[in-house]
């Protein structure tokens, strides 16, 4: 029978073994071991899982009786992406690292994060995901303040207070939600059938919301994002962006709008509002950044606007968008980065004004980011046409004028997306950059990787979209507002 447990348990076993690895090659070839590990060990859930509403692989132990606590992890439609997402991008964030020179510390870190990062997605009990929640915070608080750039300290203080924060607010909720449950637990499907009035979901709504607007980030609660983004390591960075905003979006989905359908249907309007403005700022901003990753963090902050937005449409589409979108947003921000560090490792810089004609040294790297490029901004036949087109649609049943705006990611990204491309590929080559050297190697792999699954999903979504599509009927047939 196919435990889910062992899915939590490698990457802490794997960050006990990494921690007492003291020199970087052999910490590298272990890290990159055990990640791949996991990934053969998440196949089995992949091949068994029946595409349907229910929830598989649960295991339910009593964890702290008096307490009403209960360890309690499952996976249906709207998990298992991702944790599948998870445990794919892993190994291709450990082997993005392979140019550098870090030890087994960092390793550690990045599987103890993993396994925080699993539960979260796996809870099916608020205080085994709220742990899941904390668990994620601390270690990549330290990979940032550790292994970053620049005023790292300062910028990761400020991250780690806002995410901590927001949280704390969603404990409060969280406490009281168990108390009013029949049984006293914290069971996801006591809080979902719990008959709360008009005013307790209403602030219920915003202490959950405040908790994962902060970790996506929506406008106004980004501020602590292209910071923390642009002075943490580039393995750091691919953490954040690729898989633990995700949390966020996940926590929308599983835990506030069916927990307090009521708050949504009064302030949902208000979240809507937010992201759209995000999307449109956010889009602004990258067009104007010098920094090429300052870049990136702000197109990651209008790319998720669009898939809150799609969530709080709250109707097949959107929903169906934001989980196919929330896959496709983490392999190409992943690549990004990674070409991106190549880039700035390369060159010594990351100023747009300092680059311009690398492809005629770096022709292989051109075409990978070129590709990349083109699933970023939603092209037919790559990775993000459907999830854009499906959010679009959503959001259009939502509201026009919403889809009016949110539309403009597709048009102001095309903008900061090809800026980006033209002024660090194309053009006279820099004579300071006529020492640079194409990719070879692990980076070749890498990237392939990245490309393979780009175009491999931009052909044949429907794999995708069939694991999702019965969990999210379901809710929303139970969900209504």
């Amino acid at each position: 029978m196919t435990n889910l447990f062992i899915l939590l348990l490698l990457p802490l076993i794997s960050a006990g073994v990494l921690a007492f690895v003291k020199n970087s090659q052999p910490a590298k070839i272990i890290a990159l071991t055990l990640s791949l590990l996991q990934l053969a060990f998440t196949i089995p859930f992949l091949c068994q899982f029946v595409p349907d509403a229910s929830v598989q692989f649960e295991q339910n132990y009593s964890w702290i009786e008096s307490l009403g606590i209960h360890f309690h992890i499952g996976l249906d439609g709207i998990s298992l992406p991702l944790v599948l997402l998870t445990n794919a991008l892993m190994p291709l964030i450990v082997l993005s690292t392979f140019s550098k020179t870090y030890k087994g510390n960092l390793y550690a870190l990045v599987a103890f994060m993993q396994a925080g990062l699993v539960l979260v997605f796996t809870a099916l009990d608020a205080f085994t995901f709220y742990v899941g929640w904390e668990i994620a915070l601390i270690p990549i608080y330290f990979i940032c303040a550790l292994w970053g750039e620049g005023d790292r300290i300062r910028v990761n203080l400020k991250f780690f207070v806002y995410t901590f924060l927001g949280s704390i607010f969603m404990l409060v909720a969280i406490i009281y939600l168990q108390q009013q449950t029949v049984n006293k637990d914290f069971e996801w499907s006591s809080f979902a059938a719990l008959d709360l009035t008009g005013s307790v979901q209403r602030w219920i709504f915003w202490a959950f919301f405040l908790a994962f607007a902060i970790k996506i980030p929506l406008f106004p609660f980004h501020t602590w994002q292209p910071n923390t983004y642009t002075n943490a390591p580039t393995a750091g960075t691919m953490l954040l962006a690729g898989i633990m905003l995700k949390m966020g979006i996940y926590g929308l989905i599983r835990w506030l709008i069916p927990i307090a359908p009521e708050g949504v249907a009064e302030y949902g309007h208000i979240a809507m509002i937010l992201a759209v403005i995000g999307i449109v700022y956010a889009s602004i901003i990258a067009i104007q950044q010098k920094d090429i990753k300052r870049l990136i963090a702000y197109s990651s902050i209008a790319h998720v606007g669009l898939i809150s937005a799609g969530v709080f449409a709250w109707n097949l589409q959107g929903l169906q968008g934001a989980m196919i979108q929330m896959i496709n947003h983490g392999i190409s921000v992943i690549g990004l980065f990674y070409v991106l560090d190549i880039i700035a490792s390369k060159t010594g810089t990351r100023s747009l004004a300092d680059l311009g004609g690398l492809a005629k040294r770096m022709p292989n790297l051109a075409i990978f980011f070129l590709i990349i490029v083109m699933g970023a901004v939603g092209l037919p036949l790559t990775n993000g046409f459907v999830g854009e087109f499906l959010l679009l649609m959503g959001v259009y049943k939502y509201g026009f004028w919403y889809a009016v705006f949110a539309g403009l990611t597709l048009i102001l990204g095309a903008v900061y997306m090809l800026r980006l491309y033209q002024k660090s590929m194309l053009g006279p080559l820099k004579e300071q950059n006529s020492h640079v050297t194409d990719i070879n190697g692990h980076e070749i792999v890498l990237l392939s990787i990245v490309v393979i699954a780009i175009i491999y999903i931009g052909v044949t979504p429907n794999g995708l979209l069939g694991l999702s599509e019965a969990s999210v009927q379901q809710l929303l047939q139970q969900v209504k507002f």
